[in-house]
């Protein structure tokens, strides 16, 4: 209905406008039907690539700070505009995005570009969620959430932006996915007039390197601490972000 569609863009609206706010990111991976056991599913980040759940903050002036676990350890980033300053691990230096994703001279995968490219290609929850709205066919009030179904474009688009590091829409080498039979559904959570959460359910073929696999891909952010974040940033990640 456009109402209640008008409702959770109210919603989202008020949330961009908020001097700041933290949130946390959460993916699980739906196992098939056939998984013995469970097998090939559970509990992952990444979008179902391989990462860890996610945490950041942003505020009004833009800046935003991301902190991502995945199997070289934490990343922590600070984006603010087109600057990134990036902590590729748990002992690493950090870096401009320019240091972070310069030619390492090897001339293969360079997993610290990718993550440096996912750290400054970081976009916030409002933002995320308006876009996300834009990509469905109706919104329907159910409960204590909004449901609508996402087109088809909305599921791929999102279910390829983790892939940013892969070349489509990162810039580096290689080719990204080609997602086929994307469907998906996402809901909204809002309270006192203010977006809280949002969930977004995908599933697809993904075709990368010549394999095809099957993702069911869930979701999960969780928007807190509205207009009391505050986001601290390092003297060593200021120089970077200058």
């Amino acid at each position: 209905m456009a109402a209640d569609k008008d409702d959770v863009s109210g919603a989202i609206a008020k949330l961009a406008a908020a001097d700041n706010y933290s949130w946390k990111t959460s993916v699980s991976n739906v196992p098939p039907p056939d998984a013995a056991g469970g097998g090939g599913g559970g509990r992952r980040g990444g979008r179902g690539f391989g990462g860890g759940p996610s945490s950041g903050k942003t505020q009004k002036d833009g800046l935003i700070y991301v902190n991502m676990a995945g199997r070289g350890g934490v990343t922590e980033g600070y984006v603010q505009g087109a600057k990134a300053a990036v902590k590729a691990g748990d002992d690493a230096a950090w870096a401009s995005f320019a240091e972070a994703t310069a030619d390492d001279g090897n001339g293969g995968f360079n997993m610290a570009a990718m993550t440096a490219r996912r750290v400054q290609m970081t976009k916030t929850p409002a933002d995320t969620a308006k876009d996300l709205l834009e990509k469905v066919k109706s919104v329907t009030k159910a409960d204590d959430a909004y449901t609508a179904d996402l087109t088809e474009d909305g599921a791929k688009s999102f279910m390829t932006m983790g892939f940013a590091g892969f070349g489509r829409g990162g810039g580096a080498g290689g080719n990204g996915p080609d997602i086929s039979g994307a469907k998906g559904t996402v809901k909204f959570w809002v309270k006192d007039g203010v977006l809280v959460k949002y969930e977004t359910h995908v599933e697809g073929t993904m075709s990368f390197g010549g394999n095809d696999r099957p993702l069911n891909t869930i979701t999960t952010v969780e928007i807190t601490d509205v207009g009391s974040t505050k986001i601290e940033v390092p003297d060593d990640a200021k120089k970077k972000l200058s």
